[in-house]
């Protein structure tokens, strides 16, 4: 028992790494683009990359833990986040800033599809508590980020301090898992093959979908719901605050309701239950501004709890624990590949119509097929083909 708790420990301390160098970005992005003298396109890209690597290196993070083991590619994942966090920080031009995030973003990828392949190997017995503690240490080093860059950024002298300070906290947090996770067993390198991806199993595509429309939704809110409510008039600080209510509510439905899904009743009922809250709280935002931050609160609620609710399914969902990383990383790997477009596309959105209150209709158009891709997922683990 005291094992894991020095697992769940590490994983919460850990996950706080795995956000700052994307979400910490986007209110320091003004500054950088100024200081940089570069285009609006080019600072995109610090944001861009991130989301792109989680999804296209989700796949390798089953086959580096089946190479090194778990708890050495979870400290590889951060350390590679935090130095190459510190080199972009020192780099002296846009062009090095953005090359620099390529490896950024790839320990971001590799951190975050690694932490569920932990929980099986470490925690098989609460499978939805181990994910709400890593996941809720995802929301929190989210939001503090947030709040916290552009302070740090003026304290300390600019956007390349508030960048260094996230990257030695991610080297201090790497040094810290490697402790806390020290005395389990020696990883011994399994001597079959890696499971391909399970590009024909149902499953597999029914965990993609609800993970691609939970992300677009996601990442659409974030990227266009302030300049939604400015557009209505609202204040930038008023429309701001409207988002960190979003994020900041999801934060303790991260852990409370896989923690409760894993006591009582499943985690079927839940899901069902946080898209509905979801998709009502996306409706309420575009339809009913006049209680927005109700809405955004109802909308915060749902999003944390099935992002830690979904990053659980795969470990309920794979008959055979060997294949679990492969369903994670087709899932993360196209999830947040879909995700990553969201912005853009609802971009494309707004230019085309003229309001962003299209865009929310799309948002709550994405959040009501989660609904139903929700109600698909099967409600036990089968076996499935691997390739």
């Amino acid at each position: 028992m005291r094992r894991h708790g020095a697992v769940l420990g590490g994983l919460f301390l850990g996950a706080l790494a795995l956000r700052p160098q994307i979400v910490g970005v986007g209110p320091l992005l003004p500054e950088i683009q100024d200081d940089l003298g570069t285009s609006h396109a080019v600072v995109g890209l610090l944001a861009t990359i991130p989301v792109l690597c989680m999804g296209l290196f989700a796949p390798a993070a089953p086959r580096l833990a089946r190479r090194v083991g778990t708890r050495s590619a979870m400290a590889l994942a951060l350390g590679l986040l935090g130095v190459a966090g510190l080199l972009r920080a020192g780099a002296p031009d846009a062009a090095l800033v953005v090359a620099i995030t390529l490896p950024v973003g790839i320990g971001m990828g590799l951190g975050n599809a690694l932490p569920s392949l932990v929980v099986r190997e470490r925690i098989p017995g609460r499978p939805a508590t181990g994910t709400g503690v890593y996941t809720t240490g995802i929301q929190i080093g989210s939001t503090v980020s947030a709040a916290l860059a552009v302070p740090i950024a003026g304290a300390f002298g600019g956007w390349r301090a508030a960048l260094a300070a996230f990257s030695v906290a991610a080297c201090v947090l790497t040094v810290v898992w490697i402790a806390l996770t020290r005395g389990g067993p020696a990883h011994v390198r399994p001597a079959s093959p890696a499971p391909r991806l399970p590009w024909r199993s149902r499953t597999g595509w029914a965990l993609v979908a609800v993970f691609s429309l939970m992300g677009m939704s996601y990442y659409g809110l974030n990227a266009w719901l302030p300049d939604a409510y400015q557009e209505r008039g609202w204040t930038d600080g008023s429309a701001g605050a409207l988002l960190a209510m979003m994020n900041l509510t999801a934060i303790p439905a991260s852990f409370v309701v896989p923690w409760l899904s894993d006591r009582r009743g499943g985690r079927r009922p839940y899901l069902i239950a946080m898209s509905l809250v979801f998709v009502t709280g996306a409706f309420g935002l575009v339809a009913l501004p006049g209680g927005a931050y109700g809405w955004a609160l109802l909308a915060g609620i749902a999003q944390g709890g099935m992002f830690a609710l979904v990053m659980t399914l795969p470990l309920d969902l794979e008959a055979r624990p060997e294949r679990v990383g492969a369903l994670v990383g087709m899932m993360l790997g196209v999830g947040y590949t879909m995700s990553a477009t969201a912005p853009f596309v609802l971009g494309a959105v707004r230019d085309g119509t003229g309001s962003f209150d299209a865009v929310l209709w799309v948002v709550v158009g994405l959040l009501g097929a989660l609904v139903v891709a929700v109600a698909s997922v099967p409600r036990r683990a089968r076996e499935a083909p691997s390739v």
